[in-house]
């Protein structure tokens, strides 16, 4: 159920991504960037944030569909395909947005498979991901950050050494009953 708070000031939130060094000072540029903001009638805070994004178990013709990456990290190995959510997609949008740019194909959602949030799952920086198992329809073509994709049968994809944590993503949509 949706509420109105009348008395709460609606306010559209941007964020400016600061990529800093691990461990990097950036009092400085905090201030700075206070009151650069308020010469402009604005409020600025800077806060560490966590990526979001989704990934897709796909089931297609008999096996599950896997990229090959385009760009670092884990340039030229398998992954899942997936990627970040954008502002105002839900997570199953954007899930069906990248399934669709990475492997060419439309995705039917059959259930969530997990929220995967360890801190150190991205090498980039936190990096929360919701996970889905799908079923594809269509044709299958690369695309997007997929240097190439590949439907595996679903016994050899667990023995693949993965990007990320998709090696327990793919264990955890394929045999449920392990999780946890």
């Amino acid at each position: 159920m949706r509420r109105d708070f009348p008395e709460v000031k609606k306010m559209d939130r941007y964020v400016l991504l600061v990529k800093a060094p691990k461990g990097a000072d950036i009092t400085q540029f905090r201030e700075e960037a206070k009151l650069l903001a308020e010469k402009h009638g604005l409020k600025a805070e800077l806060h560490r944030c966590i990526g979001l994004t989704v990934d897709g178990v796909i089931l297609y013709k008999g096996g599950v569909v896997l990229i090959k990456r385009k760009n670092e990290p884990f340039k030229d190995h398998y992954a899942l395909p997936g990627g970040f959510v954008e502002y105002g997609e839900t997570v199953e949008e954007a899930l069906k947005r990248e399934m669709k740019e990475e492997t060419g194909l439309d995705v039917r959602i059959l259930r969530l498979v997990g929220v995967y949030s360890d801190p150190n799952r991205d090498p980039r920086g936190h990096t929360v991901s919701v996970a889905f198992l799908c079923l594809g329809e269509g044709e299958l073509k690369a695309g997007d950050d997929a240097k190439e994709v590949h439907v595996v049968p679903i016994g050899e994809a667990g023995k693949l050494p993965l990007a990320f944590d998709h090696a327990k993503i793919l264990r955890d949509a394929l045999h449920p009953k392990d999780c946890w």
